[in-house]
């Protein structure tokens, strides 16, 4: 049986770890991560469909490879409570919630009313210094803060979809991932729209 020619996307788990790497040497690539943010429900609004979770997807590359290729994972179903409706629109709900607390602190900066913390927050929960990616630049002090904000959030769900990788199918995350339960909601929305 002849292996499927690759095609370029085929590679993009290689940004996802690019990603990850820049933003430990320089927090200003964190702003790089609204890639996957954008992209993805500009994608189901715009086609109806899933195609950047089903083909575009670095991350999810980067957990098949690490959980398949490498067999790091233990290749078990997932749990049927992450599966449901209820915890993947909860987990949803709380994601977007750390989202506005983090663009809130961001305008704290902004406005002047807090300083600039230099801190990733693992987990929401967990402040590591981060102050050796950050020697201050031309930009205004907030764009760093969204900065260390949104890496910390793209770190945390790394980290997240790695446990479940390694616990798991390898693309466990996929399955309570928010931008995909967000997307998958907007292609719902868009067919009952359509019909």
């Amino acid at each position: 049986m002849k292996n499927k020619k690759k095609k370029w996307y085929d590679y993009l788990w290689i940004a996802s770890l690019l990603y990850l790497i820049l933003g430990f040497f320089n927090i200003l690539f964190g702003w790089l991560g609204l890639i996957c943010f954008i992209v993805p429900l500009l994608i189901s609004i715009i086609k109806g469909n899933k195609a950047y979770c089903n083909k575009y997807c670095g991350r999810g590359q980067l957990f098949e490879l690490l959980g398949n290729k490498l067999k790091l994972s233990r290749q078990k179903d997932i749990p049927g409570f992450i599966k449901s409706k209820w915890f993947r629109y909860g987990f949803l709900i709380f994601f977007m919630t750390m989202f506005v607390n983090m663009l809130f602190t961001t305008y704290l900066v902004f406005e002047g009313t807090s300083d600039l913390r230099q801190v990733v927050k693992l987990l929401w929960t967990f402040k590591i210094p981060w102050k050796f990616a950050y020697h201050g630049t031309l930009f205004a002090p907030w764009v760093a803060q969204f900065a260390f904000g949104f890496y910390s959030m793209m770190l945390t769900s790394t980290v997240l979809g790695m446990i479940t990788m390694m616990l798991f199918k390898p693309r466990s995350w996929c399955v309570y991932c928010p931008m995909g339960t967000m997307t998958q909601g907007i292609c719902q929305i868009k067919h009952r729209n359509d019909a």
